[in-house]
């Protein structure tokens, strides 16, 4: 690429991705581990049947089903005119940036977070503002306080402001309390992350309750996790209408394919079943978080599908290398002495607990 008239601001950069091994147990990538269940996967195979015949149209450009699909399964009083779709979360916060930052503008996470908030950034030509976390205890690690986060948002006064809830790859979710502080002093627009919010502990409040009271809060959402459709690709949002009608200026024309709002839509027709598969997996994550600690690991507490966990020797690559050996793939996120491991099936599980008792 060097004798290709890049943008300067993407030289020397790496597109996102993680490993993709064919080894026994793969849990770096936050998958559900869970096929679809039969019912659903009929329901699924027979909405796409009944659209194939007209695949010579154009889909319904704006999603206007599946959009009424979403908000009432998000519930908060959500009408389908506050809620957008598209080809996963990443594309749906695309498209913000797109339309309320870009060139000579900026946006600010607080990091560790999501690492595609900065990638997104570059790709949109937006100023990425590097925030902080608190490392705090093994209790409170990478927490972020109300005040820390409402200080830096007065002192960088960024156009975007992104959240998650759970955070990525931490694991905790936000006190509503939190994204308050952000709100009220934030002079643009506020991104609350929310793509494992299905997983969180009894208790954990969604940002979807602050909708109403803020007119420039967006809370992203995808059916990757939660819903086991990582493969279809659809992410949402839920916002005030006018968030909705402005991410409409940029997005591209027919967008979500007919195939893809079709088996969306069969997914959510399903969604008892498919969230009572949330709950095993949750099962599982907690069984990791006590078989790590048992072993004398300091342990983030965990409200998504994984788990970051510190080592006694902070040579992650080192650690990571020996559990691949074992036929066990976990996430090296780039925290110097941390990894995160997916929560897997019951037996990934036991696999991953049982090479960490021999490794540690």
């Amino acid at each position: 690429m060097d004798d290709l008239p890049l943008r300067e601001e993407l030289r020397g950069k790496s597109p996102y991705g993680a490993p993709q091994l064919d080894v026994p147990v793969r849990l770096n990538t936050n998958e559900n581990p869970f096929p679809l269940p039969d019912e659903v996967a009929d329901a699924v195979e027979k909405a796409l049947r009944a659209v194939l015949r007209d695949l010579n149209r154009y889909p319904d450009r704006d999603a206007t089903a599946l959009r009424q699909d979403l908000a009432a399964y998000l519930g908060h009083g959500l009408t389908g005119a506050r809620v957008w779709a598209a080809n996963g979360s990443n594309e749906v916060q695309q498209q913000l940036l797109q339309a309320f930052a870009g060139p000579g503008r900026a946006a600010l996470g607080f990091t560790p977070s999501y690492s595609m908030h900065p990638l997104l950034c570059s790709g949109t030509g937006t100023a990425w503002i590097d925030g902080f976390r608190n490392r705090g205890d093994a209790e409170r690690a990478f927490a972020l306080p109300a005040d820390d986060a409402a200080a830096q948002v007065r002192e960088h006064r960024p156009d975007v402001v992104f959240l998650c809830s759970p955070n990525n790859p931490t694991g905790t979710a936000l006190d509503l309390a939190v994204v308050e502080a952000v709100l009220q002093h934030a002079p643009g627009i506020v991104i609350v992350d929310e793509a494992y919010a299905e997983f969180a502990r009894p208790g954990t409040r969604s940002v979807l309750a602050l909708l109403d009271a803020y007119p420039r809060l967006v809370v992203t959402r995808t059916m990757s996790k939660a819903f086991a459709l990582a493969g279809v690709r659809v992410g949402y949002l839920a916002a005030a209408a006018a968030v909705v009608d402005a991410v409409q200026l940029v997005r591209l024309p027919y967008h979500l394919s007919s195939l893809t709002q079709a088996g969306a839509r069969a997914a959510l027709a399903h969604a008892p079943a498919l969230l009572a598969q949330v709950e095993a997996i949750k099962d599982q994550r907690d069984r990791i978080v006590d078989g790590l600690r048992s072993l004398g690991l300091r342990v983030a507490d965990s409200d998504a599908n994984f788990v970051l966990f510190a080592l006694s020797d902070p040579d992650s690559p080192t650690l990571w290398r020996a559990l691949l050996e074992r036929g066990v793939l976990v996430r090296d996120v780039g925290l110097p002495g941390w990894l995160r491991v997916t929560a897997g099936s019951a037996e990934e599980t036991s696999a991953f607990l049982a090479a960490m008792e021999a490794l540690v």
